[in-house]
């Protein structure tokens, strides 16, 4: 399979049409129509349903998407990582993965110091849940990743940052729960709930609910907060989730567990791996700069 052939097979899978793929490609659509036919050959399998206006993966298809689009994303990243310097400068791009954390803003930062110092580098943010984040360090597309604890650290080395998270519920402002300064398991025992979908975030949650955590009304999961947010806005349920910017919320409230819930956060990459000149130039800055902060307390020399 070449890299040119799976680029065409992704355009033909988002267009769902080969007349408008082969047009935004620059081919002629019998050249683009003969090219997945050969893919197709080649691979054994039907990738597509056709119709007259109309093109569907099938679930060959699907697969081969996904795979896909890691296969050009990781020869991309390739690419990029034997980029040369210009005139001596630094050059190349660090791919990043970030979950929802207050710790971004200590990421945010050194990124736009190390811009400074290195105006030419290119950084590429894929905000995602920790398994995803996880699978794609592990596949080599990802340089590193912003991760919530529990992680297990066997197979990273890593830099604990400095913040920790606090955990509590996200309501609406008409919610009972709202006139509280803090919630215990007890508040929360009859009140529909939105969970992390992660199964290492439940069991330290079981934990801190102790016997009420079998009382808990589960109205649905999920992975990202942004969406989460939403569903407490629309009346699905309260959030257990980590304080994040209060502007993130909008019209609701974040109130904070009793007793305290806190996590920590780290930055990892995998153990033994070769990285370009520009990724462990930024590993290393940033191994300098968390030096120098206090843990766990958010505050900068």
């Amino acid at each position: 399979m070449e890299i040119r052939v799976l680029k065409y097979f992704l355009m033909v899978a988002r267009e769902e049409n080969i007349t408008r793929a082969a047009a935004l490609l620059h081919l002629t659509q019998p050249t683009l129509s003969r090219q997945l036919i050969q893919l197709e050959k080649e691979l054994g399998t039907q990738l597509f349903h056709r119709s007259k206006h109309r093109v569907v993966l099938t679930d060959d298809g699907m697969l081969l998407k996904r795979r896909a689009q890691e296969i050009v994303s990781l020869a991309e990243k390739t690419e990029q990582e034997f980029a040369r310097h210009h005139g001596g400068e630094l050059t190349g791009e660090i791919m990043i993965g970030c979950g929802e954390t207050q710790n971004m803003t200590f990421l945010s930062r050194r990124i736009a110091a190390f811009r400074g110092l290195h105006p030419l580098v290119r950084y590429n943010i894929y905000s995602a849940s920790a398994d995803d984040i996880k699978d794609r360090l592990e596949k080599g597309i990802l340089d590193m990743g912003l991760l919530l604890e529990p992680v297990d650290m066997g197979k990273y080395d890593f830099i604990r940052l400095p913040d920790l998270e606090q955990w509590g519920v996200l309501v609406r402002k008409d919610s009972p729960l709202c006139q509280k300064t803090s919630v215990s398991p007890a508040d929360l025992a009859d009140t529909p709930i939105l969970l992390s979908q992660r199964e290492s975030v439940q069991n330290e949650l079981a934990n801190w609910f102790g016997d009420y955590f079998d009382r808990i009304e589960i109205a649905a999961t999920y992975n990202l907060l942004l969406n989460a947010a939403n569903m407490v806005k629309n009346g699905v349920g309260a959030a257990i989730c980590f304080r994040l910017l209060e502007d993130v919320y909008g019209d609701l409230r974040f109130i904070p567990f009793s007793p305290s819930l806190q996590t920590g956060a780290v930055l990892v990459w995998k153990k033994n791996q070769a990285f370009s000149p520009v990724v462990s130039r930024f590993i290393q800055y940033i191994r300098d700069d968390a030096g120098t902060l206090s843990p766990h307390n958010g505050t900068e020399p």
